[in-house]
């Protein structure tokens, strides 16, 4: 059993700019994940061709259940709202995370986290970059409850904040919700923190220690595979994991091998 997580920048490459759905489908479907969990997924957005970047890697990983979670609609860095239900927003440009399984799922949940109250400063590198204050945005959680050849697993994906403590408040909170779900659980995701402060913070059981951000040289690792403490011996043992270089997004993927 494999699950990985992985940060997709809406399927961009850093090379030419471009979203193409046949590199977006290889370089998902060179994953091989039969969990996957997405971040920074595009839904009808004109910028990745008013495409379903969920659905377009369920099909390339032949994964028969998958499911998106939009955390606002509208363009992130644009103009955007944030959703009043899990339903809204269809028929009009949407973005958060996308959820895809192999295996069977028994049942879904959403959580809702509120953005930061105050905008926050963020470097964005090239000509005309520099710091700039940038509004937070609603994020959201996605899990579900798995049929394994090892018994029920929880498995969410999540993108937290970005802006200082308010990540930390928020993986809180991620926590207290999964909590209720049936154990084993998994979190995976960017949660915009290092390993050491993810796992003081959550209290959880990193799965996979490995740099992943920026792609070309990583230095920091802000995508993550934690596992509950509760119920961790449930669980096969780690046999592998990697953190493969991708023809997209500007994060590595994480991946982990149970034996």
């Amino acid at each position: 059993m494999r699950l990985a997580t992985f940060n997709m920048l809406h399927g961009r490459s850093l090379t030419d700019g471009l979203v193409d759905p046949d590199r977006l489908a290889a370089a998902v479907h060179a994953l091989d994940a039969d969990v996957l969990a997405l971040q920074e997924v595009d839904r009808d957005q004109s910028r990745s061709g008013n495409l379903d970047l969920t659905a377009i890697a369920a099909r390339a990983l032949n994964a028969p259940h998958h499911r998106f979670a939009a955390a606002v609609v509208g363009t992130p860095g644009e103009q955007f709202r944030p959703l009043r239900h899990d339903d809204d927003g269809h028929g009009e440009p949407c973005y958060g995370i996308g959820l895809i399984s192999r295996l069977p799922v028994r049942s879904w949940q959403v959580t809702r986290l509120q953005p930061a109250p105050v905008r926050s400063p963020v470097y964005v590198p090239g000509p005309g970059g520099g710091l700039i204050l940038l509004h937070d945005e609603p994020r959201v959680v996605l899990a579900a409850v798995l049929d394994t050849p090892h018994g029920p697993l929880t498995v969410a994906a999540t993108h937290l904040s970005f802006v200082p403590g308010w990540n930390a408040r928020q993986l809180r909170q991620t926590i207290r919700a999964l909590r209720a779900l049936p154990g084993p659980r998994v979190l995976l995701g960017d949660l915009n923190l290092p390993a050491g402060a993810a796992r003081l913070i959550s209290g959880w059981h990193p799965l996979g220690r490995r740099p992943t951000y920026p792609a070309g040289q990583p230095r920091v690792q802000l995508d993550h595979i934690l596992a509950d403490r509760q119920a961790l011996n449930q669980l096969p043992p780690v046999r592998a994991v990697t953190t493969p270089l991708s023809t997209i997004s500007d994060h590595r993927p994480l991946l982990v091998d149970f034996g």
